[in-house]
């Protein structure tokens, strides 16, 4: 068992010198990734709280998702649900779990059907499609996303035989893995000094998993969920499509925790973009739409005046080359096609 908050590249390193440090399979590399303080975006904006994220781009796939596809895989082997040769597993996703779950998939022997919206990042589908799953697109005129994929998961279980979903909307596996793997790192990493923690919610387990393992070690720390303005269930209000991919499925899922959350902020899609934006140009972090709906909320929290001091965490689900052919990079392209020699 690695040593807590440490699993990942760390756990290859905790040997002797003389000691090879290679890794023997890319699942020993799900894990650890590390804290940067936004110290430039901090000070232009004149805020007096400590803003801190959490790479996850820094996964073996790139995103946060790494831990809870493989965790999933594993509790479904060790609970004699699937095999190896035998299943078929399929999963709705928003392209960063089903890139998780395809690798996984590859190296135990596993068939994967990948489920998504056809207006997500053409990047994604490439991504999947290289990894071997098989990409099943649900149209655009579904009203809500989520929902149409997990119509189309039942119509594949009843079509083929011996499927699995992980279902990562319900699979206790996905918290989990937050509460065993990023909850740890991140109360090591700041030495227990994290005030409050930011997340999204799209599956819920990230933030259930995170904030449940933070308030164990401290009550006090506060944990705020940030969701789509577009599409804020979570705040009661109605579903309805938006452009933050990753997050707001437009139900509330089953693995979000309620309990845990102090607070729930909404974020426009045109403000999740501006700061995704802002921490390429001023913080030199290449990162995905979800991260810049993040740091909206955390700098409306740092804003007020009685979190001045305080540690505010939050994550980096996944980078942004994954979104090179979203509405994100939509200047960049409409530049470089002008260009001309």
């Amino acid at each position: 068992m690695e040593e807590g908050g440490r699993r990942g590249i760390p756990s290859l390193l905790n040997s002797s010198s003389s000691d090879e440090h290679i890794a023997t399979d890319i699942t020993q590399l799900v894990g650890w990734t590390p804290l940067i303080e936004l110290n430039r975006i901090v000070r232009k904006d004149g805020v007096n709280a400590r803003i801190v994220g959490k790479l996850e781009s820094y996964q073996p796939l790139c995103s946060v998702k790494d831990r809870s596809a493989l965790r999933m895989i594993e509790d479904a082997e060790e609970k004699g649900l699937i095999s190896p040769g035998v299943t078929t597993l399929v999963e709705p996703t928003s392209g960063n779990l089903g890139i998780g779950v395809a690798y996984n998939a590859l190296l135990k022997g596993y068939r994967f059907v990948a489920v998504m919206p056809a207006e997500y990042s053409l990047d994604k589908q490439m991504l999947l499609t290289y990894l071997g799953a098989e990409v099943i697109l649900t149209g655009k005129d579904v009203k809500h996303k989520s929902l149409g994929q997990l119509d189309k998961v039942e119509q594949i279980k009843n079509d083929m035989p011996n499927v699995h979903h992980l279902d990562q909307f319900k699979n206790a596996a996905n918290p989990e893995a937050h509460f065993v793997w990023t909850g740890p790192e991140i109360w090591k990493d700041t030495a227990g000094k994290v005030d409050i923690f930011v997340a999204g919610s799209g599956t819920g387990g990230t933030i259930s998993g995170v904030g449940k393992y933070l308030k164990m070690k401290n009550p006090a720390v506060k944990v705020i969920c940030v969701e789509p303005a577009e599409s804020p269930v979570i705040s009661g209000g109605k579903p309805s499509r938006h452009k933050i991919q990753g997050m707001g499925p437009g139900f509330v899922p089953k693995n979000l925790d309620i309990s845990i959350v102090d607070e729930i902020i909404t974020v426009t899609a045109q403000d999740a973009m501006a700061n995704a934006k802002r921490l390429a140009r001023e913080e030199g972090l290449l990162v995905g739409i979800s991260s810049g709906a993040n740091l909206a909320a955390c700098l409306k929290v740092a804003s007020r005046k009685e979190y001045e001091g305080k540690m505010i965490v939050t994550i980096f689900p996944s980078g942004g080359e994954r979104y090179m052919n979203s509405d994100l990079f939509a200047q960049a392209r409409e530049e470089c096609s002008a260009m001309t020699f």
